[in-house]
């Protein structure tokens, strides 16, 4: 399969992973301001937070790295679509893709300097650190990709007469 054939998927997924993460940090930029919280459902509330540094909000001011690092895996992950032979690890890989765009993009762009901007987290549950819609993607496209790695690697597996 050609690289650009096994990036279609991903691709795809990645760009509306991105656009739904910044569409959704709009909406909450703009109608959470002023320590606004939105209670939807048990302990599930919208409430406008701001990361500088890193997952759990880890490592504040080292944003720029944390970026870079980011860029760097999305290249790694676009270049690793070549070997991706099965809809699944693609779909997985669009996901990390759109995840980590869709958080580079805050850095890029929400604040002055390079990589400077803080990450609109916004998805809180009171028990569990902020998140938003990339971060969400992030996970679920981590554990889909370890769904197939054992899937298919069983399926290998078992046709080699393992």
């Amino acid at each position: 399969m050609t690289l650009v054939r096994s990036m279609r998927t991903s691709v795809f997924v990645a760009v509306v992973i991105a656009v739904l993460d910044q569409m959704s940090k709009a909406w909450a930029l703009r109608d959470l301001v002023d320590g606004r919280v939105i209670h939807v459902i048990w302990t599930l509330q919208f409430n406008l937070t701001y990361n500088r540094g890193m997952a759990f909000s880890r490592g504040t001011g080292v944003g720029p790295i944390i970026g870079v690092i980011g860029l760097v895996v999305v290249v790694m992950l676009l270049l690793s679509l070549r070997r991706a032979d099965n809809v699944l690890t693609r779909l997985a890989t669009g996901l990390i893709i759109g995840g980590a765009m869709g958080n580079i993009l805050d850095r890029l762009f929400r604040d002055s300097g390079w990589m400077r901007g803080a990450v609109i987290d916004f998805i809180d549950f009171q028990w569990w650190p902020v998140f938003n819609v990339a971060d969400m993607a992030i996970m679920i496209g981590a554990a889909t990709m370890i769904v197939a790695m054992l899937k298919y690697n069983s399926q290998i597996e078992r046709m080699d007469g393992h």
